[in-house]
């Protein structure tokens, strides 16, 4: 749910030419607040974000954690489990247990009946009549995608036509500057949330005090709390030079940490009995277990983070505050600009380009480190 959290702000209330489109809900209402100034009613907009945040926490995700610790496997029985009082009612509640005695035999009626109306009655019984409907029904479809991507590409083709070369100079040069923030983000994330997703996914008592403030943490929209931070770093010095870094951080480092806790969850309790056996210093453990045991899932982290990152470049580098627009060089920076001023073929060239960087790095970089994590650093349970 986080990235449908950090883009509230953005999805709700937001200018598209000469258009101004508003939903009504908390996000178009913090967006507002923060266009205003008004910390007061960005304060009350942010205390009932949160308030609904808690509460889906608390009635559903900390339900479902507690529910799936019976399906891991564990040779040494864990000790202070996650739990939940929502789901401990629902275990000791007798009326749920009547409804789930009455619905259950229903629900296989309705399998049996469903089963029965799927079954190829009408269908033709002859092989060969059914491979040419087959084939027939492939033919179709793929005419239409290849139609419509041929159609796409062509009026691509004619947009970007228009551009003039200071409109790609300018494309490029943000995609440089913004790469090289998400760099940043993307180290600055890296040294903080491995030791303490390690830390967190190694203490089983920890975790339960902790990934809960995670989660909520994780929830509250970034851009909600942009205008505190970024009037702080306009009154310190740095402005939207820091201060869109610090937004991507915002927008990734959650990523990062829940991957980092995951992995060390799965590291079997066996290998540090082992390690605290054979004695092994802080440093050995982390370089012959720690790191090796959280690579794969820190290379999945670090893959959605980076492009949580780029997502952020657009509502980090281009920021409606008090009336007026701060802006600092990027690719986001450009996108949010062309979107605002209805500049169509200079919105389509910067976000092909993005999203060509994106699809490179990941074919060029997280790919092979991703096949390596599943190659050499994967635990066989």
């Amino acid at each position: 749910m986080h990235p449908g959290w950090f883009f509230l702000i953005a999805i709700e209330s937001f200018t598209l030419g000469d258009k101004n489109f508003n939903l009504p809900g908390l996000g178009s209402y913090l967006g507002k607040a923060a266009n205003q100034g008004n910390f007061g009613a960005i304060g009350w907009g942010l205390a009932v974000l949160i308030g609904v945040i808690i509460a889906i926490d608390f009635f559903i995700w900390q339900p479902l954690i507690a529910w799936v610790e019976k399906f891991k496997y564990q040779a040494v029985e864990a000790t202070n489990v996650p739990q939940s009082k929502v789901l401990d009612f629902l275990r000791r509640s007798a009326t749920l247990r009547v409804l789930k005695s009455r619905i259950s035999p229903v629900g296989d009626s309705f399998d049996r009946h469903v089963a029965r109306g799927f079954a190829p009655a009408n269908l033709p019984t002859n092989p060969r009549q059914q491979s040419r409907l087959g084939n027939w029904i492939n033919w179709l479809f793929v005419s239409g995608f290849a139609a419509i991507v041929l159609w796409g590409t062509w009026e691509a083709v004619l947009l970007l036509r228009l551009l003039s070369l200071s409109d790609w100079q300018k494309v490029m040069g943000g995609a440089f500057f913004t790469a090289l923030r998400v760099i940043c983000a993307l180290f600055l994330s890296l040294l903080w949330t491995v030791p303490l997703g390690v830390a967190i996914g190694r203490n089983p008592r920890l975790a339960q005090i902790l990934q809960p403030l995670v989660q909520i943490a994780a929830s509250v929209p970034a851009t909600a709390l942009f205008p505190v931070l970024l009037l702080a770093l306009v009154r310190g010095g740095g402005g939207l030079q820091i201060g869109s870094v610090a937004l991507m951080m915002l927008g990734t480092m959650w990523y990062l940490l829940f991957n980092v806790i995951a992995g060390a969850q799965a590291i079997p309790s066996e290998l540090f009995e082992a390690a605290q056996v054979y004695k092994l210093s802080l440093i050995q453990r982390w370089q012959t277990l720690i790191l090796p045991g959280i690579f794969p899932y820190l290379i999945t982290g670090i893959i959605t983070a980076v492009g949580g990152a780029w997502n952020a470049s657009i509502v980090s580098e281009y920021v409606q505050f008090k009336g007026e627009i701060i802006r600092t060089s990027g690719l986001g920076e450009t996108i949010s600009e062309a979107t605002a001023s209805g500049n169509f073929p200079l919105l389509l060239a910067a976000t092909s380009v993005m999203s060509l960087l994106v699809v490179l790095t990941n074919r060029l970089v997280w790919r092979p480190l991703y096949r390596l994590a599943q190659e050499k650093y994967q635990l066989l349970v």
